[in-house]
């Protein structure tokens, strides 16, 4: 995996605001604790999406159940099986 520079702008408030959580957190670079705010935000919209999903399936309209499907599934292979063994 490589690895892609980037520059950003902090004010100078937020520029010693992570200096200050580098030195206290034991990151050994402020380009490591970045990465690891993008790696937690990354986890975190794989989150909302998953609870987006559920909730999606939540509202969803009820299916068949699965019985009525593998009934259904099986005619349809009887029926494939049955037009297989006929003479032309």
């Amino acid at each position: 995996m490589g690895t892609v520079t980037m520059n950003i702008s902090l004010t100078d408030e937020l520029k010693a605001f992570v200096d200050a959580r580098v030195k206290t957190r034991g990151y050994s670079s402020t380009s490591e604790y970045m990465r690891e705010l993008v790696r937690r935000d990354e986890e975190h919209a794989a989150e909302e999406r998953f609870v987006a999903l559920i909730h999606e399936g939540l509202n969803s309209p009820i299916g068949r159940p699965w019985e009525e499907h593998r009934a259904e599934l099986r005619a349809r292979i009887e029926a494939a099986r049955a037009a297989e063994s006929k003479p032309r």
